[in-house]
């Protein structure tokens, strides 16, 4: 009887216990998932790493290729092209680019290229070439483009980049770059056009010894920051880590029947490393846009029966912003990959276009570690999974804003937030979480460390992220902070020019805004601040809005003060100092008046 009573009681504590678990801890299965996926995904990169040679991302889109040629890779405007169209059209490619003497294997590529097929097959040929590529912002213009090519030879371009690339030519001559355009004529005397050459090569795959001395560590790609802090910075991506985001895709749910719909640039590594490369790791199609139009997004996803959608919060914002219209949750897509989506904007997004599955992602192209929202929570970016936690290890620390650095104890250390406070996020640098830091810029690398971060001798990857975590574990961006704030606008490059303005002293700024210091007995020009803006910076990057200070405020330890300046904002009824925004149509930066500062707010002027 006693057993009999037991064994009831024993089987109750069995039906329960999923209860039980899912109540003491409701995200445990989710967390032991994820990170079993996760595992697999970087167990099976490694083992393709680890054989002679190692199997690349290359290798596996050439296997997709071998097995299935006329499996759709690319869609672009009304062309159509199959993995073995890829496969033929890169060879093509890199036999012609190899019969010039001044390409060596090994050798790092510029390319200064929109979105479009050309894209695509360059970036494989160079890969067949053994050769890095460096993908240049097709929006850099005159200084940030000079910049971006220092020691990155040849260019391939196209010929309707013209203007920017004649702009630069002189210079880049004169430093020994070697310019091509990839297109049938080249209208620039002395730049040679590659398309006749490009035609006439065998579509034959090349032999194995271009590439055969790339090893997991090998240069694969150079992704260039906006430059939105200064002149852009090139982030190293090696081949190791080539294939583990391009994994990501498939850690978020992406499969090869699936139709990837991108309008984000090539040039940016959420369009080339997660949404093509995830398409070349998983065998799908990607259907890729010139650029993105919200007016044109969904009658896209109609026509191409797109079922994974790669966005930016932004873009989903955009896209809640447009008129309504009948049927709009008459489409085919499942799936959203992407970050920077907000709360708000989230749910918006799914009450008005339906049921579609959220993946939000965290992660910095030269970070070296980020999160997946795997449950869909709204909102948040991720959780502190205990499981991965073991492996990319990462704390959020607390951090000063206003002295721009972050808040140590009296042992030196830096210190841990509570849950529900923000944190400067930072991730332990270790062998499988390597820091490979910015090509040929180790003062700039260097930045983006900090050392006896909770232990003396540590080391840290600096995210200059501001992140919060709840009592739940979730994890959700705050800001960005210090010399790693991105948002459209901040230009202290402006202050490190030696050839500005003659009546320019200097500058600090954030979100839109630049406080300018003019040199004693100097006055304003909007015109010249405006024509040096558009030299030294990308259109995106050029301060909104412009206000004179007599002199730059400055902590007792010298460091420039932003949060008095964040926060009086740019209201000509409280700030006193003159004040001006940029004009567009006058190329110029004109006064700001109170009746200007209202247009703006209610959204009659464009900035």
């Amino acid at each position: 009887m006693l057993l009999l009573a037991g064994t009831a009681v024993a089987g109750l504590l069995l039906l329960l216990l999923p209860a039980l678990v899912a109540r003491a801890a409701p995200y445990l299965v989710a967390d032991a998932v994820a990170f079993a996926a996760t595992a697999w995904v970087a167990l099976r990169c490694e083992r393709r790493l680890a054989r002679r040679p190692p199997v690349t991302l290359l290798d596996v889109f050439r296997a997709h290729a071998s097995r299935q040629p006329r499996r759709l890779l690319l869609r672009f405007q009304d062309e159509l092209y199959t993995y073995g169209d890829a496969e033929r059209r890169s060879s093509r490619v890199a036999r012609a680019l190899a019969r010039h003497p001044g390409l060596r294997r090994g050798q790092t590529v510029a390319v200064f290229l929109p979105n479009g097929p050309t894209y695509v097959w360059t970036w494989l040929a160079l890969a067949k070439l053994g050769c890095a590529m460096a993908c240049l912002n097709s929006n850099a213009r005159g200084r940030a483009l000079r910049h971006a090519l220092v020691d990155r030879p040849p260019l391939p371009s196209p010929a309707d980049l013209r203007a920017a690339v004649e702009e630069v030519l002189p210079d880049l001559r004169q430093d020994g770059i070697r310019v091509f355009y990839l297109s049938a004529e080249s209208p620039t005397p002395g730049v040679e056009a590659l398309g006749p050459s490009i035609e006439a090569a065998s579509d034959e795959p090349l032999p194995a010894h271009h590439h055969a001395d790339v090893t997991p560590n090998s240069k694969a790609i150079y992704i260039f920051t906006s430059g939105t802090t200064g002149l852009p910075k090139a982030a190293v991506i090696t081949e190791k880590k080539l294939l583990l985001v391009a994994n990501m895709c498939r850690l978020c749910g992406v499969r090869a029947e699936d139709v990837v719909y991108t309008a984000l640039p090539l040039y940016h590594s959420a369009a080339l490393l997660i949404g093509l490369g995830g398409c070349l790791e998983v065998g799908a199609t990607c259907v890729l846009r010139a650029k993105f139009s919200a007016s044109q997004f969904w009658d896209d996803c109609r026509r191409y029966n797109v079922t994974v959608i790669q966005y930016v919060g932004e873009l989903m914002r955009y896209l809640c912003n447009t008129p309504k219209r009948p049927g709009e949750r008459d489409h085919s897509v499942r799936l959203a990959v992407g970050n920077g989506l907000r709360a708000e904007v989230w749910k918006e997004f799914l009450q008005r276009f339906g049921p579609i599955t959220i993946r939000e992602f965290y992660g910095a192209t030269e970070g070296n570690a980020g999160f997946i929202n795997y449950t869909g929570k709204i909102g948040a970016v991720g959780r502190a999974n205990v499981f991965l936690k073991k492996f990319a290890f990462f704390e959020l620390i607390r951090y000063d804003v206003e002295q721009d650095e972050p808040i140590r104890d009296e042992r030196g250390f830096c210190i841990p937030v509570r849950p529900g406070e923000p944190g400067l996020l930072v991730i332990k640098i270790t062998k499988t979480t390597p820091f490979h830091g910015y090509a040929g810029d180790p003062e700039k690398t260097e930045k983006k460390v900090l050392r006896n971060v909770l232990v003396k001798g540590d080391v840290f990857f600096n995210s200059g992220d501001l992140l919060m975590m709840d009592h739940e574990k979730f994890l959700y961006f705050q800001d960005r902070v210090g010399d790693t704030f991105r948002p459209p606008g901040r230009a202290p490059e402006l202050s490190r020019s030696r050839n500005g303005p003659p009546w320019f002293a200097g500058c600090e700024g954030r979100c839109g805004m630049a406080a300018v210091r003019l040199k004693p007995g100097a006055s304003f020009e909007g015109e010249s601040l405006y024509a040096h803006a558009k030299e030294c910076l990308p259109s995106y990057a050029a301060p909104r809005f412009v206000r004179l200070q007599e002199a730059l405020e400055i902590t007792g330890t010298f460091k420039q003060c932003k949060g008095n300046l964040v926060r009086e904002g740019f209201d000509p009824n409280v700030i006193k100092d003159p004040l001006f925004f940029l004009d567009e149509a006058k190329k110029s930066y004109v006064p700001l008046s109170p009746d200007v500062y209202a247009d703006i707010l209610e959204k009659r002027l464009k900035l």
